[in-house]
């Protein structure tokens, strides 16, 4: 009996060992599979890689600007500018115009009614009608002095009353020629108390400042004209930045207001003196500026291009910002079933053209491959 239980306890004892040795034996499997399992690298499929249109790339060598930022304005030339003024004073009778409205040199633009109109044409009518009989007395004082007929006295005041009533004549033609009225017209006994002003220039209306019946001095601006046809950048530089700049350097602009697009222009002129506020004026040629719908005085941020740099670089596509830092995804490796991706950190300078610049290559060899394209979407599913 003693034998038997003896027998016993010995079987039992092999089976609980041999129980512990197959657990030992799992645990150490089962942690040798979890290692295995755990696999930080991206992967994506060939079908994935395809239908989200991703691209791989490596390091380029790119040219980089190096700029001076500055702000200004779209603006046109003085002689494309144009204020409307009344040589004289007076109530305006007619205006029809809108601001928006594109006028042509020479239009109508408004008239002006004055009784002092009436008084300036009938004095030039009375001043006309003497200086016939006071240049034909002229003429016959000075045959009559030339013969010793008449006094010197009385030829020189036939002279003098001549050539007064001419100053005046030739004055008030001009007066009358300055209002826009015909001294012809006026000649002929024909008189107004209107006058219309006409544009000095081809454009559109910016400013109206009056209505029917507003009272103008010729030191009011009664409307303001501008041409388009030709705009310009007017750039204000800091005095810091002034001895890097120089005629025909490239501008690159936009209109942060309207648009992200990108423009371009050239230096053309430099300012010569330093204003108030420490700053030059530049003024820029567009390129194409026809094909573009600027208006002036839209507010302008630019870059003018100094120099340049050539840098090791990344489409901005490849580079994605992760975590108050910047991240690319490399390739690692390459099956037939897709590709393995990991991250890496990059330092990032300037960008241009869609190219970003990078400032080390510490984590990046040139001969990498990148997912240049398609790279956000998978850091940020991580």
């Amino acid at each position: 009996m003693q034998r038997i239980i003896y027998k016993i306890a010995i079987l039992s004892a092999v089976i609980a060992l041999f129980s512990c040795g197959n657990k030992e034996v799992n645990t150490k499997q089962a942690d040798h599979e979890n290692e295995a399992s755990i696999d930080e690298r991206i992967f994506v499929s060939k079908a994935q890689f395809e239908h989200s249109k991703m691209t791989l790339g490596t390091l380029e060598e790119k040219s980089f600007p190096i700029t001076v930022t500055t702000t200004g304005m779209i603006d046109v030339p003085p002689e494309n500018r144009a204020v409307v003024n009344a040589t004289m004073g007076g109530y305006i009778k007619t205006t029809s115009l809108l601001i928006g409205d594109k006028v042509r040199k020479g239009q109508p633009l408004v008239t002006i009614e004055n009784t002092d109109f009436v008084a300036i044409q009938q004095e030039y009518m009375e001043i006309h009608e003497q200086l016939t009989y006071l240049k034909s007395e002229f003429e016959r004082q000075k045959t009559m002095r030339a013969e010793n007929i008449t006094s010197q006295k009385s030829f020189l005041q036939a002279e003098s009353a001549y050539k007064t009533a001419l100053a005046r004549y030739n004055g008030l033609r001009k007066q009358l020629q300055l209002l826009n009225i015909s001294p012809t017209s006026v000649e002929t006994g024909t008189i107004s108390s209107v006058v219309t002003i006409y544009s000095p220039i081809a454009g559109s209306i910016t400013k109206m400042n009056v209505t029917r019946g507003t009272y103008v001095s010729p030191a009011t601006a009664i409307l303001e004209i501008i041409n388009n046809d030709h705009i310009h950048l007017e750039l204000s530089v800091f005095e810091k930045d002034v001895m890097k700049l120089k005629k025909g350097q490239v501008i690159n602009f936009k209109i942060p207001e309207s648009s992200t697009e990108i423009y371009k222009a050239e230096v053309h002129l430099l300012g010569t003196a330093i204003e108030e506020n420490r700053t030059i004026k530049v003024h820029g040629h567009i390129e194409n500026e026809s094909e573009a719908n600027f208006l002036t005085g839209m507010f302008v941020e630019a870059e003018i291009v100094t120099e340049s740099e050539d840098a090791k670089a990344l489409p901005e596509t490849a580079i994605i910002a992760f975590e108050d830092s910047n991240v690319v995804l490399k390739l690692v490796e390459s099956t037939p079933d897709g590709y393995y991706f990991e991250q890496v950190a990059i330092n990032v300078g300037s960008s241009y053209d869609g190219y970003t610049a990078l400032t080390s290559l510490e984590n990046l060899l040139a001969t990498d491959t990148v997912l240049s394209n398609g790279a956000f979407n998978l850091v940020a599913d991580e």
